[in-house]
């Protein structure tokens, strides 16, 4: 599938992954429309690159509905969805203070899961009802994030690891269901790459999670994820699948 021409719509996209993957995505010709909680940084995001923002939190599916209706109404119909939206969760079942931690559980699973489902749900009506691209009647991509905390999450990551795991397992059952529209769905599992999000982790924590990573022995870059979503898109075998975007990293216990 082409991207060039295309609508493209990136949640997230203000920073970290969705920013760098709504840049290459502009570089590449698509018309990029940024979805972030702030919209003075979606805004200020989609201006730097050329495209729209809007403000919107993913977690309202109603907000979520909206975005998609000005974007169809003033761009066309999205082609390609990358969710990027999400927060990173650290709570202990049983903190030492013995107080629960189900409110935590339930903001992780709202933002990470339930809003990445919201944005696949609404994203793949508006594709289902558009014109095929090409003979094999391809109608639009859906790219989801995950995190390698599905399969190998820390203590203090079960609510984490349920939201990620959550889109990772949705993934094949997704792409199974929209196959007879012509849409693809797939979803990446990063391990730990430089964001806002691992900006917050202490030195000693990055240090231990760096010692689990075989090659290269760093942190991935956004423009690595971004490089990742361009080839998802632009092949059309890749469909159903989590890939591991992680170089064969593999989490401690904590």
């Amino acid at each position: 599938m082409k991207i060039e021409g295309h609508v493209a719509v990136v949640t997230g996209a203000a920073s970290g992954l969705g920013l760098a993957t709504a840049k290459r995505l502009a570089a590449l010709g698509a018309k990029v429309v940024v979805l972030d909680l702030s919209k003075e940084a979606a805004e200020h995001a989609a201006a730097e690159i050329g495209g729209v923002g809007f403000g919107v939190d993913v977690s309202d599916a109603a907000a979520v509905e909206a975005a998609f209706a000005k974007i169809e109404n003033t761009l066309g119909t999205p082609r390609v969805t990358v969710s990027c939206a999400g927060i990173g969760t650290a709570a202990r079942i049983l903190p030492r203070d013995g107080s629960l931690t189900i409110d935590a559980f339930a903001k992780a699973l709202n933002v990470n899961l339930l809003g990445t489902y919201a944005v696949m749900n609404i994203a793949a009506r508006a594709m289902a009802k558009a014109d095929p691209l090409d003979d094999d009647g391809t109608r639009g991509v859906i790219i989801n994030t995950s995190s390698v905390a599905f399969e190998d999450g820390q203590i203090g990551q079960a609510a984490y690891s349920a939201s990620k795991g959550g889109v990772a397992s949705m993934t094949l059952p997704a792409a199974r269901e929209l196959a007879r529209f012509g849409i693809r769905v797939m979803a990446i599992a990063p391990g730990l790459f430089e964001t806002a999000m691992s900006a917050g982790l202490p030195e000693d924590i990055k240090a231990d999670i760096l010692k689990s990573v075989p090659f290269p022995s760093r942190m991935g870059h956004a423009e690595e994820y971004a490089q990742l979503v361009q080839s998802i898109v632009e092949n059309p075998m890749l469909n159903g699948t989590v890939i591991r975007l992680d170089a064969a990293a593999r989490m401690s216990i904590k």
